[in-house]
């Protein structure tokens, strides 16, 4: 195949805010493409980009190989579908879908040639008469993108057009939408933060975090090799725990080592690791070095998902056979259902940097903290290193510091939190045992008193 759409060096920000970030994607002729991610990251505004509702500040949008950055959106070879349908009440169906080829002024025997066979493609034959306003929610979803299909675009944009319909509709319609791409041909570009709709119905993901592209593929490669803690915690349900690369197809973690099928990680090297729930298996708890006691049974209706606490660490486990609330277990797997992925926040630390105040007393991000042992000249530079656990959520009005919650991975005992410090334009890690709302600014209280403080140039100079 050859691509139709690419993105090349993409980037937008509104009000000083980074919207899209050096994006870069091409998009092959024919394919159904899912921008996947959630609120905020992207995926709207570089569909708008495509569609020619949106002008990146710098980069390029090509068509079939041609630019088309300054091209208005009438005059690109696509259409778009919106999550609301904007059709015409006063109009039939008939009318609505013969819309745009009015405009165009094109011949009647060929508007109608070409409505009919548009509706009978999104099965609505027979519907050409009727009023938009006596048709189901999934029949007027069908009618709008009949309208934007008969105008043969050879792309068609959809911003999360099942968004405003009920569970069971919706599901039906992710197939009628999968069904019309087939008959068509059309290249389908389509934005959700709905990780289901997304791999029922792709050719290729797009899963998108904070203006970035963080992994593009196949669904079955998105959801079975993951290339971060995001995408794994994003695309359906994980156990995703801390560990350390030993050496190449060894990692350990829960304490204990085992065989794996990755390599290129380095040696003793912090990573995230993966474990799909269904990949793990209930043994006898001597038969495996992971055993615990199960601490909840609920059945989900083909499959029991069970909680067992190994090593103070939260396991989810799916499976067709149950196991008892209290009951001690081993926990299976083989090599290949473990999955290493570097972590998102490479710094195993948080390093700050600081400025000896007064005699024990010592100044980072603003702030003066009471440290007896350091024993540096006034005015020195100093480097603070704060241990994720070191530092906690609080309400607003107790914090230090108001932040922005980056990112939230759950690893089995406690969150892990990116969190973006305004003032200091740097990110810092956390670990909280509260569950907080992603995007969304949360107060954190920093314990210097644990810190490790030593002079910027690596000297001793504090005691102890």
């Amino acid at each position: 195949m050859s691509s139709i759409i690419e993105l090349k060096n993409i980037t937008l920000s509104y009000d000083g805010d980074k919207i899209l970030d050096n994006l870069s994607l091409s998009i092959e002729n024919g394919q159904f493409v899912t921008f996947l991610g959630p609120s905020g990251c992207g995926k709207t505004t570089t569909l708008r980009i495509i569609g020619g509702f949106l002008t990146p500040d710098s980069g390029d949008v090509f068509f079939d190989g041609q630019r088309i950055n300054d091209l208005p959106p009438h005059k690109r070879e696509l259409n778009t579908v919106f999550q609301r349908y904007a059709l015409f009440p006063h109009l039939n169906v008939f009318d609505n879908v013969a819309f745009g080829l009015k405009i165009q002024k094109v011949p009647k025997d060929e508007i109608r040639k070409r409505v009919l066979e548009m509706l009978e493609v999104v099965d609505l034959k027979g519907f050409d008469k009727r009023k938009v306003n006596r048709l189901s929610g999934g029949q007027q979803q069908r009618v709008a993108i009949a309208r934007a299909l008969v105008n043969r675009p050879k792309v068609l944009l959809l911003d999360e057009p099942l968004g405003a319909l009920d569970l069971k509709l919706r599901k039906d319609m992710q197939l009628e939408l999968l069904n019309i791409q087939r008959k068509t041909g059309i290249t389908f570009i389509y934005v959700t933060h709905d990780q289901e709709e997304a791999l029922t119905m792709s050719d290729m993901v797009v899963v998108m975090k904070d203006g970035v592209i963080q992994q593009y593929g196949r669904p079955e490669d998105i959801y079975n090799e993951p290339k971060n803690a995001f995408v794994a915690d994003f695309i359906g349900e994980s156990n995703i725990f801390d560990a350390t690369m030993v050496k190449d197809y060894l990692v350990s973690f829960c304490g204990a080592e085992f065989a794996c099928e990755d390599a290129g990680f380095g040696v003793n090297t912090p990573v995230d690791v993966v474990l799909r729930p269904e990949d793990i298996t209930i043994v006898a708890p001597d038969a495996s070095p992971i055993h615990g006691e199960v601490e909840s049974v609920v059945f989900k209706g083909v499959h029991y998902q069970m909680s067992v606490r190994c090593g103070g660490l939260e396991w989810i486990v799916h499976s067709t056979k149950s196991a008892k609330v209290g009951e001690q277990v081993g926990l299976s797997f083989g090599p290949n259902d473990i999955h290493i992925m570097n972590r998102l926040f490479k710094a195993f630390d948080n390093v700050l940097t600081g400025e000896v105040t007064d005699e024990g007393k010592v100044t980072a991000l603003d702030i003066e903290f009471e440290r007896p042992d350091v024993t540096l000249p006034v005015g020195t530079k100093v480097k603070v290193v704060l241990q994720p656990a070191d530092i906690e959520v609080v309400s607003l009005d107790l914090a230090d510091r108001k932040v922005f919650l980056e990112s939230l991975i759950y690893k089995g005992k406690y969150n892990e939190m990116i969190v973006y410090l305004y003032e200091e334009q740097t990110y810092v890690m956390l670990h909280s045992y509260l569950d907080q709302q992603v995007a969304t600014d949360i107060g954190i209280k920093f314990h210097f008193e644990n810190a490790l403080v030593s002079p910027m140039d690596g000297e001793v100079g504090v005691d102890g």
